[in-house]
């Protein structure tokens, strides 16, 4: 809010630019007119990179999720410095790390105001786990609550290991013990909705449940008031019954623009403030440095290497690919001011990342042309074409450009093809892809979730990006990590073995640690976010 020196000076432009009619004067309404003014100048107005189609809340993914928490809450969440906070949730225990009891705020309502209960948590995240729900990471929330296996196999719809003895308690039976277990529930991954609104009774996602034309409720501290899916406008107004603090903003506006040079313009003449992703190489020289400064959280960018086709089948070509690109001017290229870091390894953002033990690789240009000269493809005359997925936004397309050039600096290599989808080449297409540039990290602070979800055998990345990728070593040291208990140095150790059992298959060109992004003009206040992407309290967002 301003504060009354500037409610007592709202200019005829400023009166203007918040919709005002040109002929309304202060002098007519009075102060009753300043404070009208003053809270519609709360709009927070973002700009999206695409007219996307679907906004339920249970895709765990995508760019929608990242606004998750501004209309549901969760049972817990993580601040922007990784510090667990209760929200549905005011306290969690477990004397085993296999059941575990969850206490309901007895003052969590929904937006009509009837009670939060534990029936809605178990229904919502049933639902979640849905395999037609189709949710990109329900299984790193539930996958080890008895019941989820069969749910995701078909065979089931209903979560037996949760219990719920009274409308206030949430009692989870895990069929493996899971010392973290009350971590991976501080997400909006799966979301807390009204379970008979969002779930039908063959146990299915109801379709466009959330829309307001089907009269939804809503647990987080804004509400859905209007959609246009084909125009790409969502409005949110503040959720009257909302339990936690009051919202500081009159509306969040969202309005999709596709090309990113429109997209910066809008938001350098303020007719935008904020952004859902806004991906350049120049984004710090165009919007300031505070527009995309943000914490380091568990994620990072790489190029990762399909190593079951060829050339990447033969370990030399894939050394020789790394060591011939200089990976300072790699992240140059891409982020030459920031706000990401470069990354060495892996792991960023959480305990074990620090002193790991992993030796970034050497650029030694004339290594790289002997070792491929080694190779059972002696030289860049034999190598087949080699493509690269997901190049997309322009700080990727750069990187990827980079990495080529050095390729044909300083290996000899011209046959290279890039192009941006990367979903339509996984699972058995995969195979015509030698590259794919893709994320991985963790939605709670910890190495083991970190690498299991990116280097264990049976993770996505592994079996669709790695080309089905398996180390012994590495998912040993992985397995019996996650039997240690949080705060076991043992676990850290552990993780850090596999991470380096895994550098020695030279299977990835390491890229950048992530900084969460704030994406807002230096006027909009409490946006900041935490490592799974989420505003972190939505409810603290205002503007000037």
């Amino acid at each position: 809010m301003s504060d009354q020196s500037d409610k007592t000076n709202i200019s005829r432009r400023n009166a203007l630019k918040l919709g005002l009619a040109a002929g309304v004067g202060l002098t007519v309404f009075g102060m009753k007119a300043r404070i009208v003014m003053a809270d519609e100048g709360q709009v927070l107005k973002v700009a999206n990179p695409a007219f996307d189609q679907d906004w339920s809340p249970l895709r765990g993914g995508g760019r929608t999720f990242r606004w998750n928490s501004i209309w549901w809450a969760s049972p817990m969440y993580f601040d922007s410095q990784g510090n667990i906070k209760p929200y549905v949730f005011t306290s969690w225990e477990s004397a085993d790390n296999t059941v575990w009891t969850f206490k309901i705020d007895p003052k969590a309502v929904f937006s009509d105001g009837s009670k939060i209960t534990s029936a809605d948590v178990k229904g919502s995240w049933e639902v979640s786990s849905m395999p037609n729900t189709k949710n990109q990471r329900a299984d790193q929330v539930l996958s080890r609550v008895k019941g989820y296996a069969e749910i995701a196999a078909g065979s089931g719809n209903e979560l037996t290991g949760v219990a719920t003895p009274d409308e206030g308690t949430v009692v989870v039976t895990l069929a493996a013990a899971d010392p973290i277990f009350f971590m991976r529930l501080a997400n909006h991954i799966a979301p807390i909705t009204k379970a008979s609104q969002s779930r039908g009774s063959d146990g299915e996602e109801i379709i466009d449940w959330y829309k307001p034309e089907s009269k939804p409720v809503f647990s987080g501290p804004f509400k859905l008031t209007s959609i246009d899916i084909d125009a790409g406008k969502l409005s949110f107004e503040p959720n009257e019954n909302f339990f936690g603090p009051k919202p500081k903003l009159a509306r969040i506006d969202i309005t999709s623009i596709e090309d990113n040079v429109t997209a910066t313009s809008l938001i350098k003449s303020g007719e935008f403030n904020a952004h859902t992703e806004l991906i350049t190489s120049t984004i710090i020289q165009d919007l300031g440095q505070e527009f995309s400064a943000g914490p380091l959280i568990p994620t990072s960018q790489h190029f990762w290497f399909n190593i079951s086709r060829a050339p990447m089948d033969d370990p030399k070509v894939r050394q020789a690919l790394i060591m011939a690109v200089d990976r300072d001017g790699l992240f140059k290229a891409s982020y030459p001011d920031g706000p990401h870091k470069k990354a060495d390894q892996i792991l960023n953002a959480v305990p074990g990342a620090e002193n790991s033990g992993f030796e970034p690789y050497p650029y030694d240009p004339e290594a790289a042309k002997k070792l491929l000269a080694e190779s059972t493809y002696g030289g860049p005359e034999r190598l087949p074409k080699i493509l690269f997925v997901g190049i997309s936004a322009p700080a990727i397309q750069a990187a990827a450009q980079f990495i080529a050039e050095q390729w044909r600096q300083n290996l000899g290599i011209t046959a290279v093809d890039m192009k941006p989808q990367q979903d339509s080449y996984a699972g058995p297409d995969q195979n015509s892809v030698q590259i794919f540039r893709d994320d991985v990290g963790t939605r709670v602070p910890d190495a083991v979730s970190y690498l299991a979800g990116c280097i264990a055998s049976t993770s996505s990345n592994a079996q669709n990006k790695l080309g089905g990728y398996k180390n012994d070593k590495v998912d040993s040291a992985l397995a019996e990590a996650t039997t240690k208990a949080a705060d076991d140095p043992q676990r850290i150790a552990l993780a850090q073995e596999a991470q380096k059992a895994f550098r020695e298959d030279w299977a990835f060109i390491p890229w950048y640690s992530q900084a969460m992004s704030r994406w807002a003009t230096k006027d909009v206040k409490g946006l900041e976010k935490n490592l799974d992407w989420q505003v972190v309290e939505p409810w603290n967002i205002s503007i000037g």
